[in-house]
């Protein structure tokens, strides 16, 4: 999923998307997964505009849409192996603004 929401950032900042290299930890591959989500959720929040005339709309149905799908894979996957999530109801979970105070 860093892949895909890193080719998500580049239509905000630009430049040429190369997947990234694997890390040596799973460590360090979390804490750099993070960083593209703040990244990417800083200029979403700040309304920044995408390049090239990629749409907010196309995000969403583009690489938004392939990370959902790689949640749900990984849900899936857990409930397989016996280790599910546990159920939350999207609906009424709190959402804020505040990057991942409490992960």
């Amino acid at each position: 999923m860093t892949s895909v929401l890193s080719y998500a950032r580049t239509c905000f900042a630009g430049g040429a998307h190369v997947p990234p290299d694997a890390l040596p930890s799973l460590a360090d591959e979390t804490a750099r997964f993070r960083g593209v989500l703040e990244e990417l959720s800083g200029h979403l929040g700040s309304g920044a505009a995408t390049m090239n005339g990629v749409t907010l709309d196309q995000l969403l149905q583009g690489p938004f849409s392939d990370a959902m799908t790689h949640a749900g894979q990984l849900a899936m996957l857990r409930r397989l192996a016996g280790s599910p999530i546990p159920a939350e109801d999207f609906v009424a979970a709190p959402i804020g603004t505040e990057p991942f105070a409490d992960l």
